[in-house]
């Protein structure tokens, strides 16, 4: 048993006496070493195969007297035990370290960051806050090959539990599925877990974005057309513009005046604001360049085709949804339904689906190929694109809906 010497108001109040280093003893070869400059330390003194030797136990008055003695009584068992305390603490840090490197964050991060060149910025955004909000809090810090499915199945069920996501807690999964399925190539795992819990989610039913249908878009340009009338002129051309050329709203709203050979009659969207990260050219109809035009006064010299309150930003996503909500279209249209509605009605044109496809931007199967075919069917495209936009322009005038067949167009 060791002879307890210090109380815990000498431990408070004592000094070094001018010394540079006072050692004040407690027993069992537990010291305070208190300095000159009133820092305060925890060692204790052992002997290990006649070698004397000595380990730190932390600062005081943050470890205090009562916690110094636990910490001592332990390594005093590890020596009765034929442990060398200080091997055993480097054995310890040894494996936090290694517990901290396959951490499921440490690995996820790993993945995330070996992914993201890959990915547009809101997509890398969305991935990273669906982790950090629902996984990391309680998985996070568990050595990656620790974790069990039933762990994991319970965490997922609680972004159930907040109600009304259960496509949210998929696409978490779907995550951490990648992740395992990275840290099993990189060495740090030897299982899946999200494919062990297959059926164990509440089924998700997948909602298609909002489209109005083919005899529905007259109705629709008209309310587009008189948006002004109500609404702002930047968002009533910035919807103009989105049905001529049926590119994604995030590549709309981010278009900057640099991308534009308005020469040519091209916009030419740069790969790292492309969600397929490839370069895309969109040829622009006489109607397009005649939007662009009136969208350049009101710019304002802003670098940005469609800049915010805040000129160096552009408008938020929500601006021409929002604005589709104000016209009666909540719920039937969105930006991205005037992909899918162009697509149906070019398909019915008989323009050929490669070109349609090129247009529209979908990922190349041959991804090799696909890096340096950005101008694939591009004079076919320009026709389409015209055509489209002639399309669009006599049916808001009241010709019929069903557009002609145009044979040898494209």
């Amino acid at each position: 048993m060791a002879t307890n010497l210090l109380s815990a108001a000498e431990c408070k109040n004592t000094t070094s006496n001018g010394a540079g280093i006072r050692k004040l003893h407690d027993g069992d070869g537990l010291y305070l070493w208190v300095y000159l400059d009133g820092r305060k330390y925890w060692r204790v003194r052992y002997w290990q195969a006649d070698k004397e030797k000595s380990l730190s136990l932390g600062v005081y008055p943050k470890v205090t007297l009562s916690e110094a003695r636990k910490k001592r009584d332990g390594l005093r068992k590890q020596l009765q035990a034929d442990l060398d305390p200080s091997a055993e603490r480097k054995a310890t840090n040894l494996r936090e370290k290694l517990a901290n490197v396959n951490s499921f964050e440490a690995v996820a991060l790993e993945w995330y960051n070996k992914q993201l060149h890959t990915w547009v910025e809101h997509h890398a955004s969305d991935v990273k806050r669906r982790l950090e909000s629902n996984i990391f809090p309680t998985l996070g810090k568990r050595p990656i090959d620790q974790i069990n499915a039933l762990e994991l199945l319970e965490t997922i069920r609680k972004i159930e539990a907040r109600g009304a996501a259960y496509d949210l807690a998929h696409r978490v999964l779907q995550v951490c599925g990648q992740v395992f399925r990275y840290g099993i190539a990189t060495g740090r795992c030897t299982r899946n877990l999200s494919t062990d819990l297959r059926g164990a989610l509440t089924p998700h039913v997948k909602k298609h974005q909002s489209t109005v249908r083919h005899e529905e878009l007259p109705d629709l340009l008209r309310a587009i057309a008189k948006y002004d009338e109500t609404g702002d002129k930047q968002t009533h051309l910035a919807l103009q513009l989105l049905a001529q050329t049926f590119v994604r709203t995030n590549e709309l709203i981010g278009a900057e005046w640099t991308e534009f050979d308005l020469d040519n009659a091209l916009w030419i969207i740069p790969a790292g604001r492309m969600k397929m990260k490839t370069e895309h050219v969109v040829p622009l109809a006489e109607q397009a360049l005649a939007i662009l035009a009136e969208l350049k006064e009101i710019s304002g010299g802003s670098r940005l085709v469609f800049p915010g309150r805040n000129r160096d930003k552009p408008i938020s996503n929500n601006t021409m949804l929002f604005a589709l909500y104000r016209m009666g279209y909540k719920g039937k249209m969105t930006g991205h339904g005037f992909r899918a509605v162009a697509s149906t009605i070019l398909n019915e044109t008989g323009f050929k689906p490669d070109v349609i496809e090129r247009q529209l931007a979908h990922r190349e199967r041959n991804e090799v190929r696909g890096a340096y075919n950005r101008a694939e069917y591009l004079p076919e495209r320009k026709k389409m694109m015209q055509h489209w936009a002639d399309y669009l322009g006599s049916i808001e005038a009241g010709a019929k809906v069903v557009p002609l067949r145009v044979g040898g167009l494209a």
